[in-house]
């Protein structure tokens, strides 16, 4: 059964003490990023204007959520060496930082033995999860909504356990 799924913005503003985002995946090919990504592959440049059309909505809204008081953390577990698409993730996600996120990342092999979810997913206020479905090649399969307190659980903990092994964004090298 479809599922009405909020919107980024309204999770984000509905959210009160933290918000997290676990990404897993070593490619995603989402509509909206296909084009920078593509100029990137041809010219090694991307779009990191916090001001830019592309930029400025999701930077208004992490900087009012942190603004709130709200943490807003973002982990990503990559395979190294890393895909293109991660270094072009790795090279415009200076964006996300000035924007008020923290950014970690987490080399594959260090999380053997992590029990991860099976979805990247956004969780809010340990206890909302926005899962994040794609399909093989990577474009969005839709999100979904869940509340279940044994979900919410695993991904409080896969996504803590990712984090304090994570590095800073600062500080992963990309080679």
């Amino acid at each position: 059964m479809p599922q009405n799924v909020p919107s980024f913005a309204e999770l984000l503003d509905g959210a009160r003490h933290s918000a997290v985002h676990l990404e897993m995946r070593d490619a995603y090919g989402v509509d909206n990023e296909a084009e920078d990504f593509a100029h990137w592959k041809r010219t090694g440049e991307t779009d990191t204007d916090p001001n830019s059309a592309y930029w400025t909505p999701w930077v208004e809204l992490i900087r009012r959520t942190v603004a709130r008081g709200v943490a807003v953390r973002r982990a990503r577990i990559v395979s190294e060496p890393v895909s293109d698409y991660i270094r072009y993730e790795h090279a415009s996600t200076v964006v996300n930082v000035v924007a008020g996120e923290q950014v970690r990342w987490l080399p594959r092999r260090s999380a053997s033995d992590i029990a991860l979810p099976g979805n990247d997913f956004w969780l809010i206020d340990q206890r909302l999860i926005r899962w994040n479905h794609f399909t093989g090649d990577g474009a969005s399969g839709g999100g979904e909504i869940s509340e279940d307190p044994a979900a919410a659980k695993l991904c409080a903990d896969a996504f803590e356990t990712v984090w304090e092994r994570a590095i800073p964004h600062n500080e992963y090298k990309i080679s």
